[in-house]
């Protein structure tokens, strides 16, 4: 162990990206390398205004929502709203600040999946018996309005040091029973690509851990960090798979497919996990258009996750019926591939549960009654046990 150690990457990040204030106001739609296109990012409501059009009290009310909530939105992304003046696009409304934001509701927590509490490390989040989640930064090359870590915001816990995470895996050598370490955050790949291949050869060196998973929306906010010295790290870990997050069809584009492409093309499988938000894809014909697109650039959609009832996103939560009609209305109107699970993040930790829709009529010694997607109903026999 001491003698891997030496080889740790500078613990500062050097050449990872950096929080920087003021920067480009060249900002609205020029795409260049990912260093320059993330440092040419927008971090405040005076730089946003320059691209998109508030009112004075509009602008005042966002520079309060931003003072709790960081504001961050890479040119590229921000060029993918089709309308500008339209406050409901949702590419917009994914990125930018809301009043919204700051209203209370009694169901709501700054932890809901209580990952505070079933942390036995600073950095290790352990909530099922063979798999633990690694954050590994709570930077992001994009703030998502809808985020369940605000609270990573708020703390300002922006980087665990490597000796933070060399303690964490230490955890996972004494557990043997955990086959299965996510690499999440924040985005993992807002680190410096030294840095993150020492996280993951530090996790492959772990002989009980079979599985390594990576959690990032850069391919959808920022696909120039796909670039060619990062796939050639990934490429190293056999075992590696990602999980990346489309919400909507328009941030699948000719930069995201080819940022995808690169991925796929090192052995690297890529699932996509959508999060369930009013006004933006809480409908079947854009969930359908949304699950074809991927499934034609072999991302596989894997969840459709309930938004979770965190502190300044329950504007974007829709009734869980909604998602399971979503479902139901999808079945048996595209492939069984190209429908994900829908599921809802048990608060207090307690875990995935997947919702669908019901169709088991009734059940008896005899058999079952079942309806299909057509509604019709018919007898299955049930064959002895």
């Amino acid at each position: 162990m001491e003698k891997e150690r030496k080889n740790k990457p500078d613990t500062d990040n050097s050449d990872a990206i950096k929080e920087e204030p003021g920067g480009s106001n060249k900002k609205c739609c020029q795409v260049q390398d990912w260093n320059t296109e993330y440092k040419n990012s927008i971090k405040s409501i005076d730089e946003l205004v320059k691209c998109i059009p508030l009112g004075p009290f509009e602008k005042q009310v966002l520079r309060i929502v931003s003072k709790t909530y960081h504001l961050r939105i890479t040119p590229y992304y921000l060029s993918l709203i089709s309308n500008i003046f339209d406050a409901n696009d949702p590419v917009r409304r994914q990125c930018i600040p809301s009043i919204e934001e700051i209203k209370e509701n009694a169901h709501d927590s700054i932890d809901p999946l209580a990952e505070e509490k079933t942390s036995p490390q600073s950095c290790l989040v352990h909530r099922y018996p063979n798999r633990v989640l690694l954050i590994v930064t709570g930077r992001c090359f994009m703030y998502c309005r809808h985020c369940t870590r605000k609270r990573l915001w708020q703390k300002n816990q922006l980087e665990p040091t490597l000796k933070d995470i060399d303690k964490a895996l230490d955890y996972v050598r004494l557990n043997p029973q955990i086959r299965e370490v996510v690499v999440s955050g924040g985005d993992p790949l807002t680190l410096a690509t030294e840095r993150l291949d020492y996280i993951l050869h530090s996790i492959s060196k772990i002989k009980s851990v079979e599985v390594i998973r990576i959690g990032s929306r850069a391919p959808v906010v920022l696909p120039q960090r796909i670039d060619d010295s990062l796939c050639s790290m990934l490429e190293k870990y056999q075992n590696l798979w990602m999980n990346v997050q489309f919400n909507h069809p328009r941030e699948i584009t000719p930069e995201s497919e080819e940022a995808c492409r690169k991925l796929q093309k090192r052995g690297i499988v890529l699932s996509n996990q959508s999060v369930l938000l009013k006004g933006i894809n809480d409908d079947p014909e854009v969930m359908k258009e949304l699950c074809h697109k991927l499934q034609s650039i072999r991302i596989r959609p894997y969840y459709l996750f309930q938004c979770d009832p965190v502190v300044g996103a329950s504007h974007f939560r829709t009734s869980v019926f909604k998602g399971v009609d979503i479902i139901e209305k999808m079945r048996g109107y595209t492939s069984g591939m190209c429908i994900p699970t829908f599921v809802v993040d048990g608060i207090e930790g307690k875990g995935k549960v997947p919702l669908s829709p019901n169709y088991l009529v009734s059940l008896s010694p005899e058999g079952l009654t079942l309806r299909n997607f057509k509604n019709e109903i018919f007898f299955y026999n049930n064959p002895a046990e």
